[in-house]
């Protein structure tokens, strides 16, 4: 709007100079300047015209302006990829207004027409219903992200590394599980889990979206009413969640997001069964935060509603990472990512929570004696993570949960027990802190598959 009416303007200001200038001059030419009579004849002549003039200011500038303000809230509202969205107010409108200035000289310069213009707001309602009529307002602005579709040997190597086989599939629960909040009063902040076997993804990101609903805006200690988050709150620590996963997957350089295209990329043929979800799939390439943040808010609805959000994040979360590097995180290169039974193995627990497929939950890297002077390298957590991970096969001295996983940068954990994932969390951040935490102290615990109705918490 702003540019239209600055062209605008510069038109309105030079023709009406033009005008007098070359008004004046001709009549100061043809009359004796040593008249006085004639001057005054002259000076009289200038006012009415200049009466005239404004006149046809305003009538031009009352039809102009409409017709510019629909030209610019048009343009506004057109899709372009990275202007900023604005919001259109409900009566609004403007016109060229007239404010006097004490004359410096009696010719009429250029410069003081242009300070004599400017710019005010006027209630214009009739403007704005005709232009609300002509358009379905708000248009969203959409985020153009470079992306391709899947062939059949991008495919092909999923499954090898989710499966162990490209004839394998994807099961019902995984196709109809997405990351669906719970409609429970006390339970706002909880994904809801239909049914068992995919636990890991649904507790992994819900640990990220406790994450963000409670830390995202500081790390002080939290009052109990933030975890009753409204509708959009919610949705939105989800999307948020979902982007911190795929970009530290990605090396915090770049993110993959596959999305449902709903139509067929590519045609399987040979040793691949079709599942109706991979065949279907666009993949966007990310390489901003910013960008992947935005791009995410705009179709969370495929992950939040699905059905097959589940699966969106896995792949998206694969690719991020590429596929030739979580294989390379295994300990072994014939490892997968769903298990017997369809459950998550901890390598996609690991590659949700720190970005790498590891498969082992100590510090660091291990060495161990193959005999005949092999040595196997196991992998496990390198740094601290910011959510934690417990496990009650350590109880059964089977494994060992390293300090990288026990104590995270935030009061959240990971729990697994009996083949099944939950969430521990606290609302106090200095409970992370040895030297700040208190003797007593209360945690929450959620469990999307328990048909839990309210909330749970402990006293430790």
């Amino acid at each position: 709007k702003g540019s239209l009416l600055r062209v605008n303007v510069e038109f309105l200001s030079k023709t009406l100079s033009n005008l007098h200038t070359s008004s004046a001059s001709e009549k100061l030419r043809s009359i004796p300047k040593d008249t006085d009579d004639s001057v005054a004849k002259l000076l009289s002549e200038r006012e009415r015209t200049k009466r005239e003039e404004r006149k046809s200011i305003s009538s031009y500038c009352r039809v102009s302006n409409t017709k510019i303000f629909k030209m610019s809230a048009l343009h506004r509202y057109s899709w372009s990829g990275r202007e900023k969205r604005e919001s259109f107010p409900k009566k609004t409108g403007s016109c060229w207004a007239r404010k006097r200035n004490p004359p410096a000289s009696i010719c009429f310069k250029e410069a003081q027409m242009k300070d004599d213009l400017e710019l005010v707001d006027v209630e214009d309602e009739e403007t704005t219903g005709e232009f609300s009529k002509n358009l379905n307002l708000p248009t969203p602005r959409i985020l153009r992200a470079p992306s391709e579709e899947i062939d059949i040997s991008l495919a092909k190597e999923l499954k090898n590394l989710l499966f162990g086989s490209s004839l394998c599939c994807f099961n019902e629960e995984w196709k109809m599980q997405s990351f669906t909040f719970s409609n429970a009063p006390q339970l706002k902040y909880g994904i809801v889990k239909k049914k068992g076997g995919l636990g890991g993804v649904l507790a992994a990101v819900q640990a990220c979206v406790l994450q963000q609903l409670l830390f995202a805006d500081s790390n002080s200690n939290k009052d109990p009413r933030c975890l009753q988050p409204s509708e959009a709150h919610r949705t939105k620590c989800l999307a948020m969640a979902i982007a911190g996963i795929l970009w530290r997957a990605g090396g915090n350089e770049k993110a993959v997001v596959a999305l449902s295209s709903r139509n067929q990329q590519f045609i399987p043929v040979g040793k691949y069964r079709a599942d109706g979800i991979l065949e279907t799939l666009l993949l966007y390439n990310v390489t901003r935060y910013e960008d992947l943040t935005e791009f995410l808010q705009q179709n969370i609805h495929q992950f939040e509603t699905g059905p097959c959000g589940c699966i969106l994040l896995t792949v998206s979360v694969i690719l991020s990472r590429s596929i030739k590097l979580v294989r390379d995180d295994f300990d072994v290169p014939t490892n997968r990512l769903v298990g017997r039974y369809s459950y998550c193995t901890q390598e996609l627990v690991n590659l949700l929570l720190t970005g790498k497929a590891v498969s082992n939950v100590f510090n660091n890297v291990r060495e161990l004696d193959s005999g005949n002077g092999n040595i196997t390298i196991l992998k496990g957590i390198t740094s601290h993570c910011d959510i934690g991970f417990l496990c009650i096969f350590e109880h059964y001295g089977i494994c060992q949960v390293g300090c990288y996983l026990k104590s995270p940068r935030y009061p959240i954990w990971l729990v697994y027990r009996e083949s099944q994932f939950s969430v521990l969390f606290s609302l106090e951040k200095d409970l992370t802190d040895y030297q700040k935490r208190k003797q007593r102290f209360d945690v929450y615990y959620y469990d999307g598959l328990g048909n839990q109705e309210e909330e749970i918490r402990l006293t430790v």
